[in-house]
């Protein structure tokens, strides 16, 4: 019995010693499953309860003006954040932070319950922000540095340095194209929560700050080019502008200007339409302006020279059915008049004889059509196509500026190729990049890609004849004091969204233009977006042509071309002529169905009284002593502007003009006028810009044919005229 009992004894031992065994056996194995083989999973699990990995941001590049002034910095600002598990009345607490920020309520609630160990509840804020919030004394509400982008200058270059988010990433601008560069390599921060709700932060990695960019663009000629479109703006009433300054031998962009525009540090307060940079991304047709492609083309190909003599019909002409009529009549011009005049009627004729391919081949060898690879986010091609998609006018209307789109800075790289010596050069805004030192640093800048387009004998001849414009033509509020200057206007018409057709109200007015003349060291391009009231080109933008000019070539210190005497006050009285005389453009458009119409010119004797007219003073079909006599011109055997004999017909079909000799080949068209009220001085052995002055000093208009010393004129020395006549004076060498 006793032995029975004692191995019952044992056997519960044993089972009891198995029991406590494998429990044991258990619990070790569970702790090693916890501690060894789950401790990632925990680990993570209570990283994630416990402590919050924060990005560093790390301080962006500067972006400096060529001088090495700032125009974008960043700058440490505080911001706010909450540890919601400190935080006692979490919807309450945020409720009082967003009455301050402005920020949504919900939202940022939201992310503060979804996030318990951080969220952000004021990101950069002002010192009156922070010091709002602070006041508040909120309980688990604490405050750490971040860089806040900053630029110093406000809305100056807006659209070129572009905008930056909450995060320091580039939105717009220089910030978008160079974000890589600028924005560094960001750091990291982890926030933790002990078991007592005590927060504290380890900074795992320290950011890098980001490279520093330099820009072409000067500070002061861009606060120049800024303040004079803002005046324009307001003087105008246009609905936008833009305005680029370009040194035309390197490309380099001095200055590009927007309007509108907005300060990029006030985020909130930006609009999708002030971001907009119109220099590079607008589209427009340029109207006149176009007519420099032309005209060069034709002198490249040697199919015309600036003396050439084309009949301008009166301002009408009809081709292929389309009636195409210039902003007033013009009768017989040379090429460099039918520039400085701005002739439709001259510009179709002479680009008939160029062709569509050979046409063709120039418009695209000047630019248009591509991108020319500035260094600014959204640039356009424009709006081109090849001959094989022109309709049977599209020519016609191309070199008139029309059925073709450009953009602002390809129209500045047009006129600066004329300025180089026919050179073309792309453009460029960014000089180059730069380590951040606290030591200065010089960067070297690289021209971009350059190709020649004309030779330098037809660029030569181009700015004599853009100067002309200037001097004689549609640009005469573009003359500089104490500087030559050359340019072209332009008016282009706008489509009414509303009727898809072109618009009688809304045009675009725009002047491009280098000074001075023999070493242009700018070009200047402005253009204006419907202008109320006054509006074309000569009119409107040619003034701050000449206001931005004057004040560019004096704060870069380029020496006078010209005497500032008291003669050459005279000279630019001349900016302050009857706006209807800067008039151009036709108010026709070649894509409209025009009615058939006879063509001016296909008889002689129709069209030279209607030469005549034009050419006498503007009140002479009302003076009763003003009677004309004799012309004479060259016709060129390619026009069909007379009968193809030499011999003119005694007497027109209109009454009082009397044609009385055989055309010899002067290139000169000579009016004799009787008595009247001025009488006409001796232009003979004076320099062209001589008998301008002379000619302007008594109240006469002059229109000088060829270059160099006069040798004769018309009507003679000694003529008694109606003030305001012209007289037509022959140059030679």
């Amino acid at each position: 019995m006793a032995n029975n009992s004692s191995l019952g004894k044992n056997s519960r031992l044993y089972v009891l010693g198995a029991v406590m065994l494998l429990w044991c056996v258990a619990i070790c194995g569970r702790l090693v499953f916890l501690q060894v083989f789950s401790y990632g999973k925990f680990v993570k699990q209570a990283g994630h309860q416990q402590q919050r990995a924060i990005p560093l941001a790390a301080k962006r590049g500067v972006i400096y003006d060529r001088a090495g002034h700032e125009l974008a910095m960043s700058v440490l600002v505080d911001s706010a954040f909450a540890v919601p598990t400190e935080v006692k009345d979490l919807p309450t607490a945020v409720s009082l932070i967003t009455r301050i920020t402005g920020d949504d309520h919900n939202v940022v609630l939201a992310d503060c319950r979804a996030h318990k160990t951080f969220c952000w509840v004021a990101r950069k804020a002002s010192d009156e922000t922070i010091q709002r919030i602070n006041s508040l004394k909120l309980q688990g509400i604490h405050f750490q540095k971040e860089p806040k982008r900053f630029y110093p200058a406000r809305d100056l270059a807006a659209q070129v340095l572009g905008s930056v988010g909450m995060e320091d990433s580039g939105q717009s601008g220089i910030e978008h194209e160079f974000d890589d560069q600028l924005r560094g390599s960001p750091g990291k921060m982890f926030i933790s929560v002990d078991a007592r709700r005590q927060w504290f932060a380890d900074v795992e990695t320290q950011p890098d700050p980001g490279d520093n960019l330099v820009l072409t663009i000067d500070k002061n000629i861009q606060y120049v080019a800024e303040k004079e479109l803002d005046q324009a703006i307001q003087d105008t009433k246009a609905i936008a502008g833009t305005v680029i300054v370009e040194n035309p031998h390197t490309g380099e962009i001095l200055a590009l200007a927007n309007r509108p525009t907005f300060n990029p540090n006030l985020r909130k307060e930006i609009t999708p339409g002030a971001l907009t940079n119109r220099a590079v991304s607008y589209v427009y047709e340029p109207g006149s302006t176009f007519k420099l492609v032309t005209i060069s083309a034709a002198l490249e190909e040697k199919l015309t020279n600036p003396n050439e003599i084309f009949d301008c019909q009166m301002g009408s002409i009809v081709y292929n059915g389309m009636r195409i009529r210039d902003s007033k009549p013009h009768g017989l011009l040379p090429v460099w008049g039918v520039l400085a005049e701005s002739s439709d009627v001259g510009s179709i004729k002479i680009a008939l004889r160029l062709g569509e391919d050979r046409y063709y081949k120039y418009i695209r060898a000047f630019g248009f059509g591509q991108r020319t690879g500035i260094e600014l986010p959204g640039e356009t091609r424009g709006l081109t196509k090849p001959p094989s998609r022109w309709s049977r006018v599209s020519i016609a209307a191309i070199s008139i500026g029309q059925e073709i789109g450009i953009s602002p800075l390809q129209l500045a790289g047009l006129v600066s190729t004329f300025a180089n010596d026919g050179v073309w050069v792309a453009p460029r805004i960014v000089a180059g990049t730069v380590q951040p030192r606290g030591t200065p640093q010089t960067v070297a800048f690289h021209p971009g890609a350059a190709h020649r387009v004309i030779s330098s004998y037809t660029a030569a001849e181009m700015r004599s004849m853009m100067q002309k414009v200037v001097l004689e033509g549609t640009g005469r509020k573009a003359i500089l004091e104490g500087y030559t200057s050359a340019g072209k206007t332009g008016t282009g018409q706008k489509v009414d969204p509303a009727t898809g057709a072109y618009s009688k109200t809304k045009y675009i007015g725009s002047f491009a233009g280098f000074a001075p003349l023999n070493n242009p060291q700018i070009v200047v391009a402005v253009i204006l977006d419907s202008a109320v009231g006054l509006h074309q080109g000569g009119q409107v933008a040619a003034p701050v042509f000449r206001r931005i000019s004057q004040q560019v070539l004096e704060y870069l210190h380029v020496p006078h071309d010209l005497p500032l005497a008291p003669q050459h006050q005279l000279l630019l009285a001349q900016a302050k002529m009857k706006d209807k005389d800067l008039e151009e453009g036709t108010p026709d458009h070649p894509g409209e169905t025009l009615e058939t119409a006879e063509v001016n010119g296909d008889s002689f004797a129709s069209a030279k009284p209607s030469v005549a007219r034009a050419l006498l003073p503007a009140n002479a079909g009302t003076h009763e002593n003003v009677v004309p006599a004799a012309i004479r011109e060259q016709v060129s055997s390619n026009e069909t502007i007379g009968t193809g004999s030499n011999e003119v017909p005694a007497k027109s079909p209109d009454a009082g003009i009397q044609v009385k000799e055989k055309l010899p080949s002067t290139g000169t068209v000579v009016l004799d006028v009787e008595q009247g009220g001025i009488e006409v001085p001796s232009f003979v052995g004076k320099t062209v810009r001589g008998a301008v002055e002379s000619a302007q000093d008594i109240g006469l208009q002059l229109e000088a044919v060829g270059s160099g010393l006069a040798r004769q004129q018309s009507p003679a020395a000694g003529t008694h005229v109606a003030a305001g006549a012209r007289v037509t004076v022959q140059f030679g060498r």
